[in-house]
């Protein structure tokens, strides 16, 4: 019988704690959440690798960010326990379900009715009432329960769109990955007095999000 708990256990020792994720609230939160949960059943036994992880076949394909790439943006994002959160491509839900575990209130957007369904299931599973799931396109957001103290992209994007940096509170941060492959930097944008402020954190790679994608170019 797979021991999930020592594997996440290994987890987070190598690919958090091992990666400059000092946050103690991180580490438990990560520590506690069965990532098993939100991963399709024949796929279990790899919850805990350090890839991200496919959670639904299609054109986009959706993953689970890479741990350490999550954890990482968490931190820059200074969560905090009142805040209040959107997820944006929240997929299966687990960070969310991290998420649930550092803010006061976290909005799981989706767009995908199965991924929403999915997710929902599992934060109501697991008892985290401060997790609730909504339905629309991502690159929009969800004006209805902005503004937000932490905004969280997850998968890479060419750039943030406007009505996202919109939703921020003032002092407000968006965590993204912006850019593609070995080009990809995780960002955290602030909104400042003097408007939207941005600074690059480390360098990742990950599964473009839905909507996303880079623009065709025009071709004469």
């Amino acid at each position: 019988m797979i021991d999930f708990a020592e594997m996440r256990r290994a987890m987070v020792d190598a690919q958090v704690r091992a990666n400059d994720v000092t946050d103690l609230r991180i580490v438990s939160a990560m520590m506690e959440m069965p990532r098993e949960r939100f991963v399709p059943g024949n796929l279990r036994n790899f919850a805990y690798i350090d890839e991200d992880l496919q959670v639904k076949e299609g054109s986009p394909a959706r993953y689970l960010m890479e741990p350490m790439v999550l954890a990482k943006l968490l931190q820059a994002a200074d969560v905090g326990p009142d805040d209040l959160v959107l997820d944006v491509g929240a997929g299966t839900g687990y960070s969310s379900a991290v998420l649930a575990r550092l803010a006061g209130q976290v909005v799981a957007l989706e767009e995908d009715v199965e991924l929403a369904a999915q997710g929902a299931a599992a934060l109501t599973e697991l008892g985290l009432l401060n997790a609730a799931y909504v339905q629309g396109p991502l690159t929009a957001g969800w004006k209805a329960e902005a503004p937000y103290d932490v905004i969280l992209l997850n998968g890479s994007v060419e750039s943030v769109p406007a009505a996202l940096l919109s939703q921020l509170k003032a002092g407000g941060r968006l965590v993204a990955v912006v850019g593609f492959g070995r080009a990809g930097r995780a960002t955290v944008f602030t909104n400042t007095t003097g408007g939207i402020g941005s600074r690059i954190v480390f360098d990742a790679g990950v599964p473009v999000l839905p909507g996303f994608e880079p623009k065709p170019a025009f071709v004469f």
